[in-house]
């Protein structure tokens, strides 16, 4: 399951219309406000939301997507539950609540709507929600065996909108950079060619880095926001571990230096007996052995070269 946070709009009108107006649109659930016409929802929202003036963004939105392979196992009544399940661990309690089924993806979805003025004229925070939702639909998900996706390389990209679709162009272009660079000065300095800047975040009254963000334009994530292995941490350790082994790569000697050493040591002397004779490079070579001298044999009757000599001279 994946949760979405998108920017919300400024009235309720407008999310409300989105929402239930989507053709082949359910409404499945709702709290506190009327359902049988679209200009009363908006009304039960708009009236509540007088209850605290003060508080200039009252509009929630959040959306929930499961992966398609978890059609079969979901139903109308399971989506809601989780929902509730969701808002709850997000602390979105006590409030008016609409909850919508789209389908037109592919994979199951539903939009939540729901008012940040609470039943008591309070408002409900909004405050770390990326991050909260993030481990909130990890833990679901887990927790009802749903389908866990297998990364963001999976995802389908053209379907991406908005502040989705940037975090993933961001997560694309710093995760491409970042596996050709050696120090994290030289990963701030590319990223600039891209339009990406990059700051660090210290710990207080130390220079000690203890975080990361990224921003384009006017929004503004941090690494582990974008993605876990974009976190000061991780992105550290691994531009640590390219240096080290760039550094290892250029002390290693080239195989033309390894011959030239080879080279320059003194030939290896044959030894007597039965033991072996090396070359250079650490093989046995083929001895063959030289041919004796051609003899003519004898034949029947004659003698050596002196005998007949002396016989002459007889």
């Amino acid at each position: 399951m994946i949760g979405k946070i998108p920017k919300p709009g400024k009235s309720f009108g407008g999310v409300i219309e989105y929402n239930i107006l989507k053709k082949d649109s359910v409404i499945l659930y709702a709290d506190g406000v009327r359902i049988d016409k679209i200009a009363h929802t908006i009304a039960d929202f708009n009236m509540q939301r007088k209850m605290n003036p003060d508080l200039g963004q009252a509009v929630g939105h959040i959306s929930l997507s499961w992966s398609p392979e978890d059609k079969e196992r979901l139903n109308d009544e399971k989506m809601v539950g989780i929902a509730k399940e969701y808002l709850q661990k997000m602390k979105i309690q006590d409030t008016q609540l609409l909850i919508v089924k789209h389908k037109d993806r592919a994979h199951p979805h539903i939009h939540i709507v729901y008012n940040r003025v609470n039943n008591e004229g309070k408002t409900i925070p909004d405050s770390f929600q990326h991050l909260k939702n993030i481990k909130i639909s990890k833990e679901l998900t887990l927790k009802h065996g749903m389908h866990i996706g297998q990364g963001k390389e999976k995802v389908n990209r053209p379907q991406l909108k908005g502040i989705d679709k940037l975090k993933y162009e961001l997560y694309d272009t710093i995760k491409a950079v970042s596996l050709k660079v050696t120090s994290m000065a030289e990963l701030k300095q590319e990223l600039l060619k891209q339009g990406i800047g990059m700051q660090f975040k210290y710990k207080s009254g130390t220079l000690e880095k203890q975080g990361i963000s990224f921003n384009k334009g006017d929004y503004k994530f941090k690494g582990s926001e974008i993605d876990r292995s974009l976190s000061y941490g991780r992105l550290s350790k691994q531009i640590e571990q390219q240096a080290q082994q760039k550094q290892a790569e250029e002390q290693r000697p080239t195989l033309a230096q390894q011959l030239r050493e080879v080279i320059n040591k003194e030939p290896v002397k044959e030894q007597s007996g039965n033991q072996s004779v090396i070359d250079l490079f650490g093989r046995i070579p083929i001895i063959t052995p030289e041919p004796e001298p051609y003899r003519r044999k004898k034949r029947k009757g004659e003698g050596n070269d002196q005998d007949q000599s002396q016989g002459i001279s007889r």
